[in-house]
């Protein structure tokens, strides 16, 4: 199965050092930035570009991982008569950036922050990524404050989006803010994020929409070797998740109704993959009933159970084909996404994803009833084709990890033997295919004649090589 962002629990082992060096010099991952646009954001701290709008008032707090220091999104929500109000605020990236200086330039050669084990490679230089343009605790910051109202059942009523003075409360995180909530000890504010991130979880599932609770996936060693371990999320993380869902749903509606706008499409899957997420469930030892659709069987999957967080993660491949989609003037024909259900824009991760910043800017503007920036207008058309290279680029980084981890797994067990299911076999070679073990929560290359599509067998490993990335099998019998 894939592993998304694949972490250590402990320091990343030096068996695994070398090899992610190839992957990054193989990748072409960038290295430092250069001097030209570090010395750029190091001016560009000290001179954004303010709006006149004061909602320090508001009293935002963010929820990210311990560690993380690029802090995109500020909360607060509000009950309103029988509904709610939610404010987002999301660090506003263009008031420090200009289209064309040397910052923008190094952006649109990255596209967006690329993740490893060992390091993180960003989008912007750490000078804003991590200090003026994060929405920091106690410090005033610009940002684009999105105004969403929610009515009672959790349907959206009402978006504004706009420039805005904000200030961060406190820098929370998941275990943090869930265990608060649990023992009834949280802000109001929090308390109104579980009540409407449920609502909206229920909007999801009646609509079909996938959104895929990803377990955290690490690798632990112990006496016995290496092992794979899942953290399911915690409920708190899939009720955040859902507030960037609804104000991504909401740009995208400013933008259909305003008929400019870049949109995450993705078309509607077709039946080989739900075949082959039927093999892999089998190997799995997971039913999926005949009569139930991608969602209604996503949504019946528990991450806190081993087997259920490893098909969550090949049920990533839903989101395979996914794109954006530029327009001007007229909606384009297809602009659902269609794992969601709904049309949708990426507007919530500036720092860490290039199209956010032009997606916010035409926000504003619609929102506003005013043109569009000139420079969003003229550059566009070009930002799919810059966040097409850069989505392939940062999966087959990631992929390379996930081969290397995967190989490190089994790299002592080369000659032993283990059941798992065909899930895939070549369309030209049937003698070639994919196997899904049952024990190890991996996929690798098989051989072997004839293998049987979707069935239970028993395989070999021939192979695995960390170096290489590599890992094989052969039919037994």
């Amino acid at each position: 199965m894939p592993l998304q962002r694949v972490r250590f629990a402990e320091a990343v082992p030096e068996v695994f050092r070398a090899s992610l060096q190839d992957i990054r010099r193989e990748q072409e991952v960038p290295a430092e930035f250069p001097p030209e646009v570090t010395a750029a954001a190091l001016t560009a701290a000290q001179n954004a570009r303010l709006p006149e709008l004061d909602r320090t008032d508001l009293e935002f707090v963010t929820i990210d991982p311990p560690d993380s220091m690029d802090l995109d999104q500020a909360l607060h929500i509000e009950r309103t008569g029988d509904g709610f109000t939610v404010y987002y605020a999301i660090a506003d990236v263009a008031a420090f950036v200009q289209s064309g200086d040397p910052i923008d330039a190094e952006a649109r050669r990255r596209g967006e922050t690329l993740y490893a084990p060992d390091k993180r490679t960003p989008l912007h230089p750490p000078e804003l990524s991590e200090g003026a343009a994060s929405l920091l605790p106690d410090q005033v910051r610009p940002a684009l404050l999105w105004t969403i109202t929610v009515d009672a059942t959790g349907e959206m009523t009402g978006v504004t989006c706009e420039r805005a003075l904000v200030k961060s409360r406190a820098k929370l995180n998941y275990a943090g803010v869930q265990k608060d909530l649990d023992a009834g000890t949280a802000s109001e504010s929090l308390q109104l994020l579980r009540e409407v991130g449920k609502l909206r979880e229920q909007r999801e599932l009646e609509r079909g929409g996938v959104n895929l609770p990803i377990p955290d996936q690490e690798i632990v060693t112990s006496n016995h070797g290496w092992g794979l371990e899942f953290r399911a999320p915690l409920p708190v993380e899939g009720w955040n998740a859902q507030i960037s869902l609804l104000t991504g749903m909401a740009a995208a509606q400013l933008m259909t109704k305003g008929k400019i706008g870049i949109l995450r499409t993705l078309p509607e899957s077709h039946d080989d993959l739900r075949r082959k997420l039927g093999n892999t469930a089998k190997a799995l030892g997971i039913v999926w009933a005949d009569e139930a659709t991608y969602a209604e069987f996503i949504h019946g999957l528990d991450p806190k159970v081993p087997a259920h967080a490893a098909m969550l993660a090949a049920c990533t491949v839903l989101f395979r084909g996914a794109g954006y989609t530029a327009f001007d003037g007229t909606v384009p024909s297809s602009p659902q996404h269609a794992a969601m259900k709904a049309e949708y824009a990426h507007v919530t991760a500036p720092l860490r994803r290039l199209v956010d910043r032009w997606a916010g800017e035409i926000c504003v503007a619609l929102s506003a009833g005013v043109d569009v920036p000139a420079w969003v207008r003229e550059s566009m058309d070009e930002i799919p084709k810059i966040m097409d290279d850069a989505d392939r680029r940062a999966h087959a980084y990631e992929r390379s990890i996930v081969s290397m981890v995967e190989a490190g797994l089994v790299a002592d067990q080369v000659g032993a033997e283990f059941d798992g299911v065909i899930t895939d076999v070549d369309d030209k070679e049937n003698t070639r295919g994919i196997v899904a073990l049952t024990k190890f929560a991996i996929e690798g290359r098989v051989t072997g004649a004839a293998l049987p599509l979707g069935q239970q067998v028993r395989v070999k490993l021939v192979e695995a090589d960390i170096a290489k990335r590599t890992v094989a099998f052969e039919l037994v019998g």
